[in-house]
């Protein structure tokens, strides 16, 4: 979808599509102070005390600075946070204007004058990180700059109110503060949600406590990802039927489903590689782990295609572009005992709904998503293993993040991705924080202080030396629309003899694979062959598409009437095949079940063969919606 062809009735829905992104938001203040006792008082003063000594250590083991060459490194950061804004303001400005708008003319002002700004930085930025470049690189402060970080963000109040509670949170908080590597771990992963340290490391205790494997490795980054994210209650979405269901994700049955599911081969390959940060982004959904579950088993069902396509731009979320239909009309139609991702799969819905489930999807086989609105649109950026890229919507410059501007967003995941080069950049901005100084996710979020100038301009040249490329948009002109003008690759997929063996038991039952066709007999824009993870090969039927029919040719043992029925997957309701025998004029109507992503079977409809060669052909009326086929099946009627 094109920047110009954005649709406003979306735009009601755009607070609700950032909601679920937390990560930024780990340092908002806390609702309501909770009176101290006098163990509290006491333990506030404790804090303070601890604060105050690392901020005066820390600011004595800084290296010295020259304050003349600081000035300007500070001017030149300010002017080009503000030239930054500037350009962003007006390019969006001129968005949609006709040629020839005094708005283009401002652009075009605004453009050259960050293009100024920037190279009047350089000199400045490069000299700074020049002067700084033997402190960035070295971990010498890092543990005393993350637990000063850890006490300034959760505040030695809020510390001293939850440790207060009794004899274990008191030694909750001591153990965390005496830890310097998972402090450390913490504050690169840009802490606690809302400075919630001590809940933070309640539930990753409660974790460590409930699965001996959350210790090491990608596992123990998973246990703290869900620590920091949920240390928030994190509000879960039921079926509106679910009237007992909780109204919170369990942090520990959170963090336990995913570790089965990483045992079980279920997640990304990519999963195991992602780092704390990476890994918030896949746990801090709102829905339940069984429809997380579900999601996997509907998808490994129906378009196994989405989950190997070599395309991971597209993996997992192209269920979106295939199976969401686009349009509000049915959604009255959603049923209360099914979930709020089951409805939408149902009955489509506009672009809210569409990026909604694109981001459950998503995490739902372990991978990094976040919302990311434009104006009067909805839309989602994911990880890759290139980089991020945006989905539904138009490409980066043009949306927003939880984190701000979509553009920051862009460059600081392109930083985090370098692994340990990315330190550098946290290292300053931790220092920032340490010192008072308030965290600028990017250029555009404007002009903080010394320590955050000094990682973004590390940032920038982390990301020049590491030949980062922003990955384009995809699924730009299906935004808001049914089809795409792009066409689908259809990935060939052999089919064996075997897949097509026709078989008639001993009992004269005829089981015919969906997969062999006598027409088409390969893959199709409309009827996919694809494997199938009951094994073999299955058919699909695409939502999209030109109608066209299939036929199977075969012979059979003997003439007589069969019950007809099939093995299928439908992700939506009100569904029909229509199958003709021979040369029959009228077809008969197989009503499919409404299966909920899962494999069930049709009702068996009568039908004439005769002793020999026969032919099935199958129709379906327009317009349709998915369906997957494993096999038929014919048994003589008695």
């Amino acid at each position: 979808m094109k920047a110009e062809t954005r649709i406003v009735i979306c735009g009601a829905l755009i607070a609700m599509v950032i909601g679920a992104s937390g990560v930024w938001a780990a340092q908002q203040p806390a609702a309501q102070e909770v009176a101290l006792n006098a163990a509290g008082q006491k333990l506030l003063a404790r804090y303070s005390d601890q604060l105050k000594a690392l901020q005066a250590e820390i600011e004595k083991a800084l290296p010295k600075v020259d304050e003349k060459r600081k000035a300007a490194f500070l001017k030149a950061y300010q002017d080009e946070a503000a030239a930054t804004a500037a350009e962003l303001n007006a390019l969006r400005a001129q968005d949609r204007k006709p040629a020839g708008h005094p708005s283009k003319k401002d652009y075009e002002t605004a453009k050259e004058a960050l293009a100024l700004a920037a190279t009047k930085a350089q000199p400045a930025a490069k000299a700074m990180l020049a002067d700084l470049e033997t402190f960035l690189a070295s971990d010498k402060l890092d543990a005393k700059v993350a637990k000063c970080v850890v006490l300034s963000q959760a505040t030695p109040r809020g510390l001293a109110e939850f440790a207060q509670q009794g004899k274990k949170q008191e030694a909750l908080v001591e153990t965390l503060l005496a830890d310097d590597e998972l402090m450390k771990q913490m504050a690169i992963a840009d802490g606690a949600k809302d400075g919630e340290y001590g809940q933070a490391m309640k539930i990753y205790t409660d974790i460590q406590k409930a699965s001996t494997k959350s210790k090491d490795g990608a596992l123990q980054r998973l246990a703290l990802a869900v620590s920091l994210e949920h240390a928030v209650p994190v509000k879960q979405t039921n079926p509106a039927a679910q009237t007992d269901a909780p109204a919170t994700v369990d942090p520990a049955k959170r963090y336990l489903h995913f570790e089965k599911a990483y045992l079980d081969g279920e997640l990304d390959p990519g999963f195991k590689d992602l780092s704390v940060w990476d890994y918030r982004l896949v746990v801090n959904g709102d829905e339940s782990d069984d429809i997380l579950a579900w999601g996997r088993e509907m998808l490994r069902n129906y378009r196994p295609d989405h989950i190997s396509t070599s395309d991971y731009r597209w993996r997992y979320v192209k269920a979106v572009k295939t199976d969401v239909k686009y349009g509000s009309q049915d959604n009255q139609y959603d049923r209360p005992e099914l979930h709020k991702y089951q409805n939408i799969l149902m009955n489509g819905g506009v672009c809210g709904r569409r990026a909604f489930f694109g981001r459950f999807i998503l995490r739902a086989f372990g991978v990094p998503t976040t919302a990311r609105p434009q104006r009067g649109h909805a839309a989602l950026v994911h990880w890759t293993p290139d980089g991020w890229v945006v989905c539904l919507g138009a490409g980066w410059t043009w949306g927003w993040t939880s984190f701000g501007q979509d553009r920051d967003f862009l460059a600081h995941t392109q930083a985090r991705m370098t692994g340990k080069p990315f330190e550098q950049v946290r290292r300053a901005q931790l220092v920032g924080t340490a010192l008072g100084e308030k965290r600028a996710f990017g250029f555009h979020a404007g002009a903080s202080g010394f320590w955050n100038g000094v990682a973004l301009y590390r940032q920038r040249a982390i990301i020049e030396e590491a030949k980062a490329v922003a990955l384009a948009a995809v699924g730009e002109d299906i935004g808001e629309a049914n089809e795409s003008k792009e066409k689908d690759i259809v990935e060939a997929v052999p089919i064996t003899e075997a897949d097509r063996k026709i078989v008639v038991g001993q009992d004269g039952v005829i089981t015919i694979p969906a997969t062999a066709c006598s027409k088409p007999t390969s893959s199709t824009a409309k009827i996919v062959f694809m494997k199938s993870y009951l094994g073999g090969m299955q058919l699909h039927y695409n939502r999209n598409g030109t109608p066209e029919e299939f036929e199977y040719t075969f012979e059979s043992p003997a003439a007589g009437k069969y019950a007809l029925g099939a093995r299928v997957v439908t992700p939506s309701w009100k569904q029909h095949l229509l199958v003709a025998v021979n040369d029959a004029k009228e077809p008969i109507d197989i009503a499919l079940p409404f299966t909920v992503g899962m494999w069930d079977k049709t009702q068996p409809v009568e039908v004439s063969l005769v002793k020999g060669r026969n032919v099935l052909r199958f129709s379906r009326n327009e317009p349709v919606k998915g369906l997957t086929i494993k096999d038929f099946t014919l048994t003589p009627a008695k």
